[in-house]
């Protein structure tokens, strides 16, 4: 079906970005929109960038490249969508969000835009760490403040990931025990506390020492150089195949099965699964 956004293939960069700005404009118009558009907020969407950097990044893992453009573009609509919707209320507008991205580059970069000369790139580091501190009113010292770096790891990273990186920073800061035995000790210790909030039955108590065995159990694979995201990742497919194994050996829907059943299936795709790991190796 054609419509008076169908501009062909041969377009500019500015064109097509165009383009894409007057879809998003069409959807949130209160004037034949998309109703689901319109209910939509910044909040709202919240999940949706999240999702969307996830499968940009399953995408480039894959090395396929449609799949890698195709959800960059997915990316790019949740930018312009979020503006689309600042600018309707007067925040801001794409163009400022551009702008201002582009003025950041430069400024953080004055060994390519300006005439400072640097020797390395630890002196870069250096530049950069300087300019972002004078940006934000801190001076060099506050800004390497060991809290402030974490806190940033904590706003800006999902929690494995910021967990990690809190426990490397507090470990080079010399908060870390003296030998992987007293890892292990915190992790018993953490495990027995939570397994006393599960008997209180205080569920803010509970989520609390959950939190705290997690963080020893990232403590315990930063110790033999594990990577805890990289882990679970690699667990949630394992699962996610034996269970698409298990529906294609099953006769009927997984729910009509028994616990017993299912247990049964699941030890099969398992072992299939591990033989043809075997016959790989």
């Amino acid at each position: 079906m054609s419509t008076d956004f169908d501009r062909g293939a041969e377009t500019t960069v500015g064109e097509a970005l165009q383009q894409l700005i007057d879809v998003v404009a069409k959807l949130r118009s209160p004037d034949g929109g998309c109703p689901w558009d319109l209910a939509q907020t910044p909040q709202t969407l919240i999940p949706y960038i999240i999702e969307e950097a996830y499968e940009v990044v399953d995408a480039i893992r894959s090395g396929d490249k449609n799949a890698i453009a195709e959800e960059l573009g997915d990316l790019l609509l949740q930018v312009v969508l979020q503006t689309q919707i600042a600018s309707e209320v007067g925040d801001f507008t794409l163009t400022e969000v551009a702008r201002g991205i582009s003025r950041k580059l430069i400024r953080r970069h004055p060994h390519v835009f300006d005439a400072v000369a640097v020797k390395d790139m630890a002196e870069i580091r250096q530049n950069w760490d300087k300019i972002k501190a004078d940006e934000k009113g801190e001076t060099t010292a506050e800004a390497q403040l060991l809290s402030r770096k974490l806190q940033s790891y904590a706003r800006k990273s999902p929690p494995i990931i910021a967990g990690m990186r809190i426990s490397e920073k507090a470990a080079e800061a010399g908060l870390e025990w003296e030998n992987v035995n007293g890892v292990w000790a915190k992790f018993h210790e953490e495990l027995a506390e939570f397994e006393q909030a599960i008997e209180a039955e205080d569920k803010i108590q509970q989520e609390a020492e959950l939190g705290d065995l997690l963080f020893a159990l990232i403590n315990i694979g930063r110790w033999y150089k594990l990577n805890p995201a990289e882990a679970l990742s690699g667990t949630n497919q394992r699962v996610i195949n034996r269970i698409r194994l298990m529906e294609a050996i099953a006769n009927r829907p997984l729910s009509e099965y028994t616990l017993e059943e299912l247990d049964k299936l699941w030890e099969k795709a398992k072992a299939l699964l591990n033989g043809e790991v075997r016959g790989k190796e």
